[in-house]
């Protein structure tokens, strides 16, 4: 009863929301892929605001659910009755009354089971799409056959394309460049490699005083040069995004400068390497928004690289949804965490894995975020880098949210909404 009552309400915001397309026709932009599409939306959106009146998809809404929410311009009713008669009501009322609709809508796109993003297809066509990154061991993976066939569905937007319409992929990325070329569309690449259309590198950490502040890099774009400053997060993935609004940039003729100076204002959302005063003088690279393997890997590079620290401390979570793939990838990442890291804190059962050695002094098992939030506390010391991250399930935030030097802070994070807090 419960998931006939979900499909019919999924099949009515489906229905709704392309009659609203239909009715202003906003131009689409679609982010998919596996790694950084929220930063990117966001990155995306800052650069086009110059230009077009823009909506983007609020925090992560890119299920059958937050795709029409985001064309309605609502927010999540959660379980309130009265808020979804309140998102029905408005909904219509952008097809019966007149309105002021944006004209570009910046929607991003995920895929937790097979067909997802088919049926977001049938409700809306992008007329760009950009792709972030496809790694080889995907999230959701246990919901597939194989990886294969995650990162088909992750790409299939590009598929939907019209010709010479502009496709936004990563230059090295080999399965987005191959696919690339079975569709008509104008592709325009973004990364650190010679060939991207849309090249940055130098990439480092930004410090002011001494401090880290966040991420720079220098950018190339259809012969213009300028500089990229990320403030708030750190790591090499947080620059990607601003590479692929600089990429959207070029494919609607706007000006790299000025496509930097909207950019100033941009700053990764919450959880996603954000740099966070932590308690006893450390500092807490909160990234604990979700995790993938590809992204802790990324995560753990960025640890192992932080300048100033006297202690490195990687706080790692469960990753869930890898299926058969799970154990492996646990270790596999153990490993990486034992060298980048002095100090490794596992949350959750999977995590155990993380001890490549069994019974390695080097590694602190904790069963849950509570009880790391609990433990860690009064540990970390003055100069600690403490990173913190794993999947939503876990709520690593909790963690974070013990740490900090200022409790006035814990808006910043994610999962911070009364809906989430209900979930336990």
């Amino acid at each position: 009863m419960k998931n006939a009552l979900k499909s019919f309400v999924a099949f009515l915001l489906a229905l709704i929301a392309r009659a609203v397309l239909r009715r202003y026709h906003p131009h689409i932009v679609m982010v998919t892929g596996s790694v950084g599409k929220t930063s990117t939306k966001d990155a995306v959106a800052a650069v086009l605001t110059t230009r077009f009146f823009v909506r983007k998809s609020e925090k992560s809404f890119n299920t059958e659910f937050g795709v029409p929410f985001t064309v309605f311009g609502a927010e999540n009713p959660w379980k309130n009755p009265l808020a979804w008669v309140s998102l029905f009501k408005n909904a219509l009322a952008l097809l019966l009354l007149p309105n002021h609709y944006p004209n570009m809508l910046v929607l991003e796109v995920g895929a937790d089971r097979p067909g997802d993003l088919a049926r977001t297809l049938r409700t809306v066509t992008p007329d760009v799409v950009v792709v972030t990154r496809l790694p080889e061991i995907p999230v959701h993976v246990e919901a597939y056959a194989s990886p294969e066939a995650v990162r088909e569905e992750e790409f299939s937007p590009a598929y939907a394309l019209k010709a010479s319409a502009p496709l936004i992929i990563p230059s090295d990325d080999l399965y987005a460049l191959d696919n690339a070329m079975r569709t008509p569309a104008r592709v325009i690449s973004y990364g650190d490699t010679d060939d991207a259309t849309v090249r940055i590198h130098d990439i480092g950490f930004y410090e002011v005083d001494g401090a880290v502040a966040g991420m720079c890099a220098k950018v190339h774009s259809a012969g213009e040069e300028g500089t990229c400053i990320v403030k708030g997060s750190v790591g090499k993935v947080q620059v990607l995004p601003v590479a692929a609004a600089l990429a959207i940039a070029s494919a609607f003729s706007i000006p790299l400068s000025e496509a930097l100076t909207a950019l100033e204002s941009y700053e990764p959302p919450p959880g996603r390497g954000r740099l966070l005063a932590g308690g006893n003088g450390s500092i807490i690279i909160d990234d604990s928004y979700n995790a993938s393997p590809a992204a802790v890997e990324e995560a753990l590079a960025t640890l192992k690289a932080f300048p100033h620290a006297k202690r490195r401390i990687a706080v790692l979570g469960d990753m869930l949804e890898l299926g058969r793939y799970s154990v492996m990838e646990h270790e596999r990442i153990g490993a990486l965490a034992s060298e980048s890291a002095d100090i490794v804190v596992s949350v959750g059962i999977r995590a155990r894995a993380f001890a490549v050695v069994p019974a390695d002094p080097k590694v602190i098992p904790f069963d849950n975020a509570r009880a790391a939030a609990s433990g860690l506390k009064d540990f970390v010391q003055e100069g600690d880098v403490i990173l913190v991250k794993g999947s939503q399930s876990i709520r690593t935030e909790r963690i974070v949210r013990a740490l900090l030097a200022n409790p006035a802070d814990a808006p910043r994070l994610v999962r911070q909404e009364e809906g989430w807090e209900q979930k336990g």
